[in-house]
């Protein structure tokens, strides 16, 4: 079984609660997945950002709620496809910097030359028809922090 994220590990000691990986391997393993996730009660799940997870927000979000789970995603469309909640970077933010980097390499910068740059602004979206229908309060707190909050 893979091993959790370290910064997720550390973050949850922190607050007390127990990480439990469950490998999910492309759109495929959905299924087996929430199978698993089913059976070990799990109380939520965290989708990363990789590769094969943006086409599948809406099925995996779908899923989620099927099985009563809250799920927490990266992008603001996860939250608005009936996920909990989504904490990440703004694309419409990073994707001219993106464009910026690869204007450089077409004009002949190396790509090991160019600086990495991180995003600066994180958006928190949450999703009270989700909430409303796994029975969750979120905390009025986290509300006023979000930067959108769909009804």
């Amino acid at each position: 079984m893979r091993e959790p994220n370290p910064g997720i590990v550390r973050a949850a000691t922190v607050l007390g609660v127990q990480v439990q990986a469950i490998p999910v391997h492309g759109p495929e393993g959905l299924e087996p997945f929430f199978a698993a996730v089913r059976t070990a009660r799990v109380d939520a799940i965290v989708f990363p950002n990789i590769a094969w997870t943006g086409p599948h927000e809406e099925r995996i979000a779908a899923a989620a709620l099927k099985s009563r789970v809250p799920a927490i995603g990266t992008w603001r469309s996860f939250a608005k496809s009936s996920g909990l909640l989504s904490y990440g970077p703004n694309p419409s933010q990073h994707w001219p910097r993106l464009a910026s980097q690869v204007d450089k390499i077409l004009k002949g910068a190396t790509a090991g030359d160019l600086p990495v740059e991180q995003p600066t602004k994180f958006e928190l979206v949450i999703n009270m028809k989700t909430a409303k229908t796994l029975d969750i309060t979120i905390p009025q707190s986290l509300l006023l922090r979000a930067d959108e909050v769909i009804p």
